[in-house]
């Protein structure tokens, strides 16, 4: 196998391609990228039975062929070379790889060794990649780092026709965002769970090219996404989710609306002196809502802002850092807070005007930190 590419396409493509790799692959060769030159084209490929990766580049193909040679230190290698085109030759058990004076001879890895990439399951549809990314985003923050709950790590995408909706939680917050697709079938009605970290770095690296042509078929254990000559698929999680749509209150008597850049910003400045554990606290009232952080002879925080009341006056109190994420997926003018009672979730939406409706395409639910005297 010979061919020639240019450094910055092939760095590109390898170190996508690379991301996939497992840091602990259960066989050798799994720690590998497959490459294929054929056709005027190269294929770069990783697998570790979780999720794959596969991408396809132009190139000046010499020689058809296969090789198969460690992915991170390909990575490595192709981000410090200088902007020249690269000329990369495999033979034998050998793969050298040129670029100007630069010279490098890797042993690679053998091919027979490699498992059969996993294919595509049938189209189900297109979603526009940018809204896609930005939706995935919103929701992933929601989603639990904790490993030993597997089946809260991921997001679970609900598809009934046109709309689908994400869902994400870790017991102490609930992140929903809908938002419409293309599919294949008008009548398709399916869920999958996607493991949050992998969906998030799906969408954030296919949703820049364009549309995402989706394949989530019924009663299979994987889901795939392509976009842009990207092809990459994943092993869904097994279990069964949560039934979190019920979390979100049906009625809602208190309501308080704040503009959503003065928010973040003070919310960001009184968590300065909230130490571990220690929850930041809103007191609503008419017109504005008074925040506060730190206790007895601790460093202490206070601010005050503007902000619409409708209801009864209301103290709640939020972990920080919970809070301020919440807050950043919101690109709206102001956000919303929509209370029961004080002890009971509260639930942020978007809302683009002062006096305005929300819009609940997005809704972000979060726990509060129950406080001595509720």
């Amino acid at each position: 196998m010979k061919f020639s590419v240019e450094r910055d396409v092939l760095a590109e493509a390898v170190t996508w391609t690379a991301r996939s790799l497992s840091p602990r692959p259960p066989v050798p060769v799994l720690s590998g990228l497959l490459i294929k030159a054929e056709n005027g084209s190269l294929s770069i490929a990783s697998f570790d039975y979780e999720i794959s990766a596969r991408l396809t580049i132009s190139a000046d193909v010499v020689e058809e062929g296969t090789t198969l040679v460690s992915g991170r230190l390909l990575a490595d290698i192709c981000r410090s070379l200088p902007s020249a085109p690269v000329q990369l030759e495999a033979e034998g058990g050998k793969v050298t790889l040129t670029c100007r004076s630069s010279k490098f001879n890797l042993a690679a890895m053998p091919v027979d060794d490699y498992p059969q990439l996993p294919g595509l399951p049938e189209l189900s549809g297109v979603v526009a990649g940018d809204e896609f990314a930005h939706a995935v985003a919103q929701v992933n923050i929601a989603a639990s780092k904790d490993d030993t709950l597997p089946i809260l790590t991921g997001i679970r995408m609900e598809i009934e026709g046109e709309k689908m909706t994400l869902l994400a939680t870790d017991r102490y917050r609930l992140a929903m965002r809908e938002l419409t697709w293309r599919p294949t079938d008008p009548t398709i009605s399916t869920a999958a769970l996607i493991k949050a970290k992998t969906l998030n770095d799906i969408a954030k690296t296919l949703g820049s090219s364009g549309d995402v042509n989706m394949a989530l078929a019924p009663n299979t254990e994987l889901v795939g996404f392509e976009s842009g000559g990207r092809r990459t698929t994943s092993l869904l999680i097994d279990g069964e989710y949560p039934k979190i749509r019920s979390l979100f209150p049906e009625n809602t008597p208190i309501t308080a609306v704040v503009r959503t850049s003065e928010l973040v910003e003070a919310v960001r400045r009184v968590s300065l002196v909230a130490e571990r554990n220690t929850p930041v606290r809103l007191a609503f009232s008419d017109g504005q809502v008074a925040l506060d952080a730190g206790t007895g002879e601790d460093a202490q925080a206070s601010e005050v802002l503007d902000a619409q009341l409708n209801g009864d006056e209301i103290t709640v109190a939020f972990n920080p850092t919970y809070l301020s994420e919440g807050l950043h997926a919101f690109d709206s003018p102001f956000v919303r807070f929509s209370f029961t009672a004080p002890p009971k979730p509260a639930v942020l939406s978007a809302q683009e005007e002062l006096d305005g409706e929300d819009t609940v395409e997005y809704k972000y639910l979060l726990m509060p930190v129950r406080l001595p005297n509720q």
